[in-house]
């Protein structure tokens, strides 16, 4: 089988640039070819810019012919979520009742990597303002999983999850404020990282709201966390460059099957992560079953304020916008109004109760094991797995405690069902250990089977 060059991982692309074997031009030529070909059936993509990817394509490959790359991404295609701002592109978060005005600025995460060299060659699609685990959108088409196209690939990150399994090069940027990273991730059979908070600038930030890529390897997502970490001015919560430390020489894991709440878990996820776990404690570490972290009060609670908090956002919009917004997330709002201020305040303190129940978690833990979603990927035009939007959290209990913690999350496959969908793990780190995390993610990798990438 000929081998496609939309299908290098980037550090193979930039060994290939360094050695000259191939060029950003060829690179992104693939790239652009394989979108051709499958977004027609993916819809994954959002303001897509051929002519701009060309042209900066030409630019790197004049830097590497000159052996003077911008920076650690020069050459490589990148993708980034449509709701991260790229500088003369509207930002419609997704729905079809935002006013579509081009930013006027690169959010911090898109500057780094244009400066990196980057070759951002498209925004990618996000559900209705990114508070859906779908694809479904009023304002995007409706985006599908390259494993089975009956299937969500996930949200809010949908189209960055469906780009990078089905190749549209190598490195795709996402958001996650409750798994929208590693729950497409997981369903979508790639890593996807939620690095700790401030870590990555957002720009607009917001309690649990995180920045970080979505690649098919944990050395690629490596690769792209690098360059994006940092502060910026734009985002009051974003740190200094910091060092991970090192991974201890023998790992105590926790292993955390059963969230406590929400959807059951499909046997099949269990036991893929399991199967992990034991291959992990095979190889010497010890691993631990640990109880349920949060509690169905924390889950409840913050449901009930984040509704508030969406309710008063589409309040405020001109009603023949309102009208636009999807069924599904104005029922889930319509019920705001029934809560007292007493409800609303003890929602909001549930995010700092889920903050202390993690870190008790991480008290004798290196990491946490547990899967990423109770469930598989579930039909494509659904808006939640529960298909009632008065019950939208379900499947977020194993993801959504890490965005109030702060601590670094990442999805990453570690099988299949019977029916060949992916199988998404979670790996949970004490604040700061993203590489580690990202370390021990290839390490599953290497032990995981592996069934060739999606040709939808």
């Amino acid at each position: 089988m000929t081998e496609s060059l939309a299908d290098l991982t980037a550090v193979e692309m930039l060994d290939r640039y360094r050695d000259r074997s191939v060029s950003p031009v060829e690179v992104v030529e693939a790239v652009l070819a394989r979108v051709e070909e499958l977004e027609p059936k993916l819809s994954a993509t959002y303001a897509l810019d051929p002519s701009g990817a060309r042209a900066a394509a030409r630019d790197s490959e004049y830097r590497w012919t000159r052996g003077e790359p911008a920076g650690p991404l020069d050459g490589v295609p990148v993708t980034v979520k449509e709701n991260i701002a790229t500088r003369g592109t509207p930002v419609p978060q997704g729905t079809a009742a935002t006013e579509l005005i081009p930013a006027t600025e690169d959010a911090p995460a898109a500057a780094r990597l244009r400066e990196s060299g980057a070759v951002i060659f498209s925004k990618t699609t996000m559900p209705e303002y990114g508070m859906l685990s779908s694809g479904v959108s009023t304002f995007h088409p409706l985006t599908r999983n390259p494993w089975d196209l009956a299937r969500t690939a996930g949200g809010s990150s949908a189209g960055a999850a469906a780009a990078a399994a089905a190749g549209y090069g190598p490195i795709h940027i996402g958001t996650d404020i409750g798994g929208s990273i590693r729950l497409p991730a997981g369903w979508s059979g790639v890593v996807g990282l939620k690095p700790t908070h401030g870590r990555v600038a957002v720009g607009n930030p917001y309690p649990g709201r995180a920045i970080g890529p979505l690649a098919r390897t944990a050395a690629d997502a490596a690769l792209a966390l690098s360059v994006m970490t940092g502060p910026d001015r734009r985002d009051s919560t974003s740190l200094p460059r910091t060092t991970d430390p090192a991974s201890p020489e023998r790992l105590k894991i926790a292993l955390l099957l059963d969230a406590g709440l929400g959807l059951p878990v499909d046997p099949e996820v269990a036991a893929a992560v399991s199967s992990a776990a034991a291959q992990l404690e095979k190889a010497g570490a010890i691993v631990e079953p640990i109880a349920p972290v949060i509690t169905r009060e924390m889950l409840d609670g913050l449901d009930r304020f984040w509704r508030v908090r969406s309710a008063y956002d589409i309040k405020a919009l001109p009603e023949e916008r309102r009208a636009k917004v999807l069924p599904e997330i104005r029922r889930w709002v319509s019920t705001a109004g029934d809560l007292s201020p007493f409800d609303v305040y003890h929602g909001f303190s549930q995010m700092g109760a889920m903050a202390v129940a993690v870190d008790n978690a991480f008290a004798d833990y290196d990491f946490i094991l547990s899967p990423v979603a109770p469930i598989t990927a579930f039909p494509a035009e659904l808006a939640y797995p529960t298909d009632d939007p008065l019950k939208p959290f379900e499947h977020i209990a194993f993801t959504v405690p890490y965005n109030m913690s702060a601590h670094p999350a990442l999805s990453v496959n570690c099988g299949y069902t019977t029916t060949g969908l992916p199988i998404g793990l979670q790996i949970a780190a004490p604040h700061f250990h993203d590489l580690p995390a990202l370390t021990l993610a290839t390490t599953i990798e290497h032990q995981s089977p592996h069934h060739p990438w999606p040709t939808p």
